[in-house]
């Protein structure tokens, strides 16, 4: 199962190697020393939560919180801050935050704040739509594939993973790892005879529409394309 990803802004190189060394386990944490490149981390890539500091140079956390919300209104922040001024804390959530924890916490504490909100954030997103996929409807939430007489194929959750990641990079020459390392977070062995036989199967169901090929590119991977 894919890990929740986090932005994380924290100057003091201390606390964050220890809030770091702490969750990493639980999930896919980005560090960033200043408000500026955790902005622009923010910009580049797709986050589940954001734990800022406030005192940071350049852009302090409020600034970056501020910046946040606008751009997405929906994405959980958790302030981590020393400033424990009532004012302050009110600051942070007319800010848009969605809570506030004062230094020292506990590590506890904190895994829990994170995941009841993502928790909510993961109730209040809408339910992933249809796809057509040549003469199919692809459902990824519930892995099936339905086609145009209404007969309906059940896929496993891998090939489903499998699908949407090639629908997600159509017509782009994928390397074998890139899908391993993105679908089975590795790529061993086993895995990759792993794919070779979802793909095989993927294969056979869309053998009869000609508007989908799944071709192999020697040596390098694979090229799923939609006409």
């Amino acid at each position: 199962m894919e890990k929740s990803k986090i932005l994380y802004a924290e100057d003091d190189q201390t606390i964050a190697f220890l809030i770091q060394d702490s969750l990493e386990n639980h999930y896919d944490i980005h560090h960033y020393a200043d408000g500026k490149s955790a902005l622009e981390a923010f910009g580049n890539h797709d986050f589940d939560i954001c734990l800022l500091d406030i005192m940071m140079p350049g852009i302090d956390g409020f600034e970056l919180a501020e910046h946040i919300r606008n751009a997405d209104s929906e994405i959980p922040i958790i302030f981590i801050s020393a400033k424990s001024l009532k004012e302050d804390r009110i600051k942070g959530l007319r800010l848009g935050a969605d809570d506030y924890l004062v230094k020292p916490f506990s590590i506890e504490e904190l895994i829990l704040k994170i995941e009841i909100f993502l928790k909510r954030s993961k109730k209040a997103q809408p339910a992933s739509p249809d796809y057509r996929v040549g003469n199919f409807s692809f459902d990824p939430q519930n892995y099936t594939l339905k086609d145009q007489l209404g007969k309906m194929v059940s896929l496993t959750q891998r090939e489903s993973e499998l699908l949407s990641f090639f629908i997600k990079n159509k017509n782009t020459v994928l390397k074998r790892q890139e899908i391993l390392k993105a679908i089975w977070g590795d790529d061993d062995y086993f895995m990759g005879r792993s794919l070779d036989v979802f793909i095989s199967r993927l294969r056979k169901i869309f053998s009869f529409d000609e508007n989908i090929r799944i071709e192999n590119i020697h040596g390098i991977g694979f090229r799923f394309s939609e006409r």
